[in-house]
């Protein structure tokens, strides 16, 4: 693969010109700048609770619908399935209607989808999700070309903000949601339809960002733009670094519980170093991508993750449960900082707004794809093998990976 990246030479000059009409920087007084931030963060807080909802919830859903494993499987692999389809797709959607339209409407996708998984049936259950995840697959896109268009000397603050926002859904979403099953009384389905309250507000927050609709007009074609990131190297460390991430958080969110309930945890106990690994990974999203964000060269951070998910992984191959609380939160804190760096990759190696939608659609689509495989081998090997070290060692070959193409993508270049 050719080459097609900006050395460090030339970032200044190319960032110092005029963004194309799609990306055009828009005037904002400081109530509206702060009102975006807050849209921003409330799309994001948005993004991750009706996934993060189902696991707890998924032998109250196998009762009430008599769905087999395989299908309750897809009911979880299915919104990832979405994810990696239309996150390429995402410029079309921009190119027609503005980033600000396109955000809109994926808030009132999102809260059709999640309402939708109230009705008895069982194909509005797996409507429902399928349409939250391509609304889901909007706002993951879309959120790095408003940070990269609209705050450029702010990218690390916002993108730590937002990523940090992601992670607090995901725990809010998975430690209240059986509480409010049972003892709240809801019920399975009324527990998942509550977060449509949430995605109801942030589409009221971002409702004036309409007048500041971008033209969406390109220079050039959306093939043509697919094409030229397909051939640059750089572009595809930067996609293979969030897919590889992302295939490690997800076995590690779907498995961790089963590994140390094998390992003599109780299910409860379990359940806690699980959500201890989430709350850490919110801490590396909010701290990784501040810390980046003041570096021209981010291959030492890169380096430093892929050590601390080394010495987790070392942690959780060994029997028992010795430091268990320690190799979960180092593993938690390290994928956060990956996902929150692979976040800052998109703004940092995208020459302007439209090329991050584009970055951030190629980036998150083979991102979401692997990880839709990653927790599925993971227990095949386990299967097959009937030893967790084997699955592990699956992990570890995945991180050898990263780190090679993390040092690429740490490099200070651009698409």
């Amino acid at each position: 693969m050719s080459k097609k990246v900006r050395t460090d030479k030339t970032i200044h000059q190319e960032n110092s010109m005029s963004y194309s009409n799609f990306a055009a920087a828009i005037k904002r007084s400081d109530f509206q700048r702060k009102l975006l931030v807050a849209g921003v963060l409330l799309i994001a807080l948005n993004l991750r609770p009706s996934l993060a909802a189902v696991g707890p919830l998924v032998s109250f859903i196998r009762e009430g619908t008599n769905l087999s494993n395989s299908m309750l499987g897809l009911l979880t692999t299915l919104p990832l399935l979405a994810f990696g389809i239309v996150s390429t797709l995402t410029p079309l959607f921009t190119r027609n209607f503005g980033i600000e339209r396109t955000l809109f409407g994926a808030m009132i996708l999102l809260s059709t989808g999640i309402l939708l998984r109230v009705f008895k049936s069982v194909e509005w259950l797996f409507l429902g999700t399928l349409l939250l995840g391509i609304a889901i697959a909007l706002g993951n896109v879309l959120l790095p070309t408003i940070v990269k268009r609209d705050f450029p000397h702010r990218s690390g603050l916002i993108t730590s903000l937002y990523s940090s926002m992601m992670g607090i859904g995901a725990a809010f979403a998975a430690g209240i949601s059986v509480p409010l099953a049972q003892q709240g009384g809801l019920g399975w389905r009324w527990s998942m339809a509550s977060w449509a309250l949430l995605s109801i507000v942030a589409m009221l927050i971002w409702l004036p960002q309409l007048k500041h609709r971008t033209s969406g007009k390109s220079n050039r074609s959306f093939l043509k733009a697919m094409k030229g990131l397909g051939g640059s190297r750089l572009a595809w460390q930067v996609a293979i670094f969030m897919g590889l991430q992302s295939f490690a958080f997800y076995v590690i969110l779907a498995w961790l519980p089963e590994i140390l309930q094998s390992r003599g945890l109780a299910a409860s106990q379990a359940g806690w170093m699980l959500s201890l690994s989430q709350c850490m990974g919110v801490l590396g999203t909010l701290l990784i991508p501040l810390w980046a964000d003041k570096k021209k060269d981010q291959r030492k951070i890169v380096a430093i993750l892929v050590l601390m998910e080394a010495i987790s992984l070392a942690g959780l191959m060994l029997p028992g449960t010795f430091l268990v609380s320690v190799w979960v939160s180092l593993i938690g804190f390290a994928l956060g900082g990956s996902f929150g760096m692979a976040l800052l990759f998109i703004v940092l190696r995208s020459g302007d707004a439209e090329k991050a939608t584009e970055l951030s659609g190629m980036s998150q689509s083979i991102g979401y794809l692997l990880a839709a495989g990653g927790p599925m081998l993971f227990g095949f090997i386990y299967d097959v093998t009937q030893n967790w070290l084997y699955s592990f060692l699956l992990l570890a070959g995945i991180l050898l990976v990263k780190l090679w193409v993390g040092l690429g993508a740490g490099r200070p270049r651009q698409c």
